[in-house]
C-alpha cells in the first residue's frame, strides 16, 4: 500500500522528519531492515484517510531486524554521531537533546532468544513476542519524499496487547492506541467488511460499528495467533482476564474514560474481538 498524500505537519509530531530522517540514512547505510511501530505508527496509518492525531508524543520507536548485539552497537554509535546519547538504564533508547525527543530501538529476527533480546552489558533485557510475526505483515506507507514500513492494524493491536500485559502498570496509551484503532476500522475498511465479513453485521437491531469492528480485527489478528503458540497463549490470556469479570476489566476501565460507555459495553467490545480471534478463519 502506498499512500503520498500525508504531510509531516499533519502528522504533527514534533521532529519527526528530522528523527526519521536520521534512522533512515543510518539503517540504510548499515543495510538494516527497519519499522516504524507504535503511537506514531497508528498516527500515519490512519492519517491516510484524513484522521488527524489527537495526542501527541515525543517518544517515537522503530524496530530493527539484526542479529547480534554487536550490530546494535553499531547502529548506536552511528546514533551518537547524529547528536543521539544512550539513555542509562535503557540499552535501546536514545535521547536527542536538539529535538527534545526520545526513540527506542527495538532489536529483534536472529538476535532474539525465548522472544528476548539480552543486553549483557546493561543486564537488562528486552521483550519482543510478536515482533517477528506481525512485522513480516507489514505494510509500506509513504510521508512525503520518504517511505517507512509499518504493521498493519490489526498487527498493531496485537503487539500493543502484548505490550500492555507485560506493563500494565505504566503502558495505558497502548489502550487508548487500540481503541482508536477499533473505532475508526469500520470507516476505514467499509468496502472489504462488507464484501468479506457482511455476516457480522446484524439481522436485526441496530448496526454498532465498534463491535463489527472490532470482530473483523480479531478475524483479521487470528492470522499471527495461528503461527505462534506463544502470541496465541499471551492474547487469549489478556483478553480472557479481561472479559471474565467487568468490574475487574482494566481494559474496560481505561477505554470508558471521556467516552459515554458503561464497562459492559467496554467489555462486549473486547468480546467481539475475542470471538473474531477464536473464530478461527480468515475473510
Amino acid at each position: 500500500m502506498n499512500i503520498s498524500n500525508q504531510t509531516y505537519k499533519e502528522l504533527a509530531i514534533p521532529y519527526f522528519k528530522e528523527v526519521f530522517d536520521c534512522i533512515d540514512e543510518v539503517m540504510i547505510k548499515l543495510n538494516v531492515p527497519y519499522y516504524l511501530i507504535g503511537a506514531s505508527a497508528v498516527a500515519l496509518e490512519l492519517l491516510k484517510d484524513g484522521i488527524k492525531p489527537s495526542r501527541g508524543t515525543k517518544d517515537i520507536d522503530f524496530a530493527i531486524m539484526i542479529s547480534s548485539i554487536q550490530e546494535f552497537e553499531t547502529i548506536a554509535e552511528e546514533l551518537i554521531k547524529h547528536g543521539f546519547i544512550n539513555v542509562k538504564d535503557s540499552s535501546w533508547r536514545f535521547y536527542n537533546n536538539s529535538y527534545n525527543i526520545v526513540i527506542d530501538l527495538l532489536p529483534f529476527g536472529e538476535i532474539e532468544e525465548e522472544f528476548t533480546v539480552n543486553f549483557n552489558e546493561r543486564y537488562t533485557d528486552l521483550h519482543v513476542l510478536g515482533f517477528s510475526e506481525v512485522l513480516q505483515d507489514s505494510v509500506r506507507v509513504e510521508i512525503e519524499e520518504k517511505s517507512v514500513q509499518i504493521p498493519s492494524l490489526e498487527g498493531m493491536i496485537v503487539l500493543k496487547l502484548i505490550a500492555w500485559s507485560d506493563r500494565p502498570e505504566v503502558r495505558n496509551s497502548d489502550l487508548y492506541d487500540i481503541l482508536k484503532i477499533v473505532e475508526h476500522f469500520f470507516d476505514i475498511n467499509f468496502d472489504e467488511i462488507v464484501e468479506h465479513h457482511y455476516d457480522t453485521f446484524p439481522e436485526e437491531g441496530n448496526l454498532d460499528q465498534f463491535k463489527i469492528a472490532a470482530r473483523v480485527l480479531g478475524r483479521k489478528a487470528s492470522k499471527f495467533l495461528n503461527v505462534s503458540e506463544a502470541i496465541n497463549e499471551r492474547i487469549l490470556k489478556t483478553i480472557n482476564d479481561n472479559v471474565a469479570n467487568v468490574e475487574n476489566s482494566a481494559i474496560a476501565k481505561q477505554w470508558v474514560r471521556g467516552k459515554d460507555w458503561d464497562l459492559e459495553y467496554a467489555v462486549e467490545i473486547l468480546e467481539e474481538f475475542k470471538k473474531g480471534l477464536i473464530e478461527n478463519k480468515l475473510k
